[in-house]
């Protein structure tokens, strides 16, 4: 893709800022969006939730005031965008029809970047959070038909199926077990280390979406649900941002981050089948170019560094939302009772008995387990669990009975 963003002619800095009324859009009709619409929506309004908050820790660890300024101007821009795509989401949209939305970008927007990784390592961090993020799904969409009467078709359409991965339950591990190895940013390729802040970004949004909106239902087990499933979301956080090399200097994360938001409003602008948002993404594309020109200039002033390190003449693979089913099936299906010691990954079957994975089970399963109950009520209320299964049973044998729970 021959894009080179410090070769292109951005809106300039100036000219970045916007009226009320610019900002305070159109959302889009629930009823008829795009599911991949609406995960791209919540997607960026994730990247630019983390991209103001790193320019604010940037700040907050910097002395120089050219600098913090131009940190200032451009975070401002970043609090621009993430208004007015968050601003795109309904008032009428609840906030667990939200939170199906969140659950189908971390499973095709993890599919997606797990199929195209091309590090083992990245690869294998993908892969193993991808089918919790699955069960997260299926968890929520059993809840979603319990207190709402609503299917979680109506917003996922057929695009991506709908039953148990990895169950939460079991997802629940010691804090030293979330913590992988750190990726070496000068001798990985630069689509592994935008896969790798595109997916922190993405979980630090769905984390945070859920520490937030997570004491809105009424029912304790709806509170419960999401409390248990907000804290995998921070182990999620945890085991991504792990693989972030922490020997980049500030000015090289600040040139990754602008080169990142560019990368992925590209990837959004191409795909996007609707007319009025694809062209909310292309002014932000044509803001970001800018950013990342500046931030290019910032590196070159203070770590005398070449920003061609990073960004080449050609942007790599896009991402790109799309159905992920047989990719999701097969990683199921091969590493459904992964869990990890360390760094690394393990049968859990394999685990000694007094391993730490067990002593923290114990700890937060004691007294029953909400993604367990969910479950356990909606068989109660209707017979059997919701699940969408558009390519036949589940592949794993053990988890193909509707009516009762299994881990």
């Amino acid at each position: 893709m021959g894009f080179n963003p410090l070769k292109e002619k951005g809106i300039p800095i100036e000219k970045q800022a916007m009226n009320w009324s610019a900002l305070n859009v159109e959302p889009y009709d629930k009823n008829h969006v795009h599911p991949y619409t609406h995960t791209r929506v919540i997607l960026m309004n994730g990247i630019e939730v983390e991209a103001a908050m790193f320019k604010h820790q940037f700040a907050r660890h910097c002395s120089d005031m050219d600098v913090r300024e131009q940190l200032a101007l451009t975070r401002r821009v970043e609090q621009q965008q993430q208004k007015l795509i968050n601003w795109l989401i309904p008032g009428d949209e609840t906030p667990l029809e939200t939170t199906i939305g969140y659950e189908q970008v971390a499973v095709d927007l993890t599919a997606w970047l797990a199929k195209t990784e091309r590090d083992p390592m990245v690869k294998s961090a993908l892969d193993f959070a991808l089918i919790e993020d699955f069960d997260h799904l299926y968890r929520y969409a059993n809840l979603l038909e319990l207190s709402e009467g609503k299917q979680a078709q109506a917003i996922t359409r057929e695009l991506t199926e709908i039953m148990p991965g990895r169950p939460t339950e079991l997802e629940h591990r010691h804090p030293y077990d979330t913590v992988r190895r750190a990726a070496n940013a000068k001798a990985i390729d630069i689509l592994s280390l935008l896969h790798i802040l595109t997916i922190v970004s993405a979980e630090q949004q769905t984390m945070n979406f859920y520490m937030n909106l997570g004491n809105h239902p009424i029912s304790m087990l709806g509170r419960g649900l999401y409390l248990e499933i907000a804290m995998v979301e921070e182990q999620h956080v945890s085991h991504y941002e792990s693989l972030m090399d922490p020997t980049t200097s500030w000015f090289e994360q600040c040139l990754l981050h602008e080169y990142n938001e560019c990368y992925m409003y590209y990837s959004c602008m191409e795909s996007e089948t609707d007319t009025r948002i694809r062209k909310i993404w292309q002014r932000c594309l044509d803001e970001e170019i800018t950013h990342v020109q500046m931030a290019a200039e910032m590196l070159k002033k203070y770590d005398k560094k070449d920003p061609a390190m990073f960004i080449k003449d050609k942007l790599p693979e896009l991402t790109v939302f799309q159905s992920n089913k047989d990719y999701v099936r097969d990683i199921i299906a091969s590493q459904i009772n992964l869990t990890t010691i360390g760094p690394d990954y393990v049968p859990a079957e394999d685990l000694p008995a007094d391993a730490r994975y067990h002593e923290y089970q114990k700890v937060v399963n004691y007294g029953g387990n909400p993604s367990h109950q969910v479950i356990q009520e909606n068989i109660k209320a209707n017979g059997n669990d919701y699940r969408l299964e558009t390519q036949g049973p589940h592949p794993v044998e053990r988890f193909r009975l509707r009516e009762v729970v299994e881990v």
